[in-house]
């Protein structure tokens, strides 16, 4: 116990209880695919540039991004994926089909 029975000042804060329209709107979407908090997620960011060249140590940094930096666009976009859920099934020839070529 800290001593201290005053209650904090953001306790009737609604930011501070409510984290949002964005993550509210996620829950609905995992709810509505059936996802479980116990299965296993990796959550990835898309829309990024990475330097992949090194560059000249004299160039001008606006124009010339040391090697490795990444940028976010502005249409960049987050990727989750449920790997609990995505077994991996190879595809298996069909039989009926037949090879033109030999």
């Amino acid at each position: 116990m800290l001593g201290n029975l005053e209650p904090e000042e953001h306790v009737m804060d609604e930011s501070v209880r409510y984290p949002g329209p964005m993550l509210g709107q996620l829950a609905l979407a995992l709810e509505a695919l059936g996802w479980d908090a116990n299965d296993e997620v990796a959550v990835e960011i898309g829309g990024v540039a990475v330097t992949g060249t090194a560059t000249n140590p004299n160039g001008n940094p606006k124009w010339s991004k040391p090697f490795g930096t990444v940028t976010y666009q502005d249409d960049a976009f987050i990727v989750i994926k449920n790997k609990s859920r995505s077994p991996m099934v190879f595809s298996k020839p069909n039989p009926d089909l037949k090879g033109h070529h030999e």
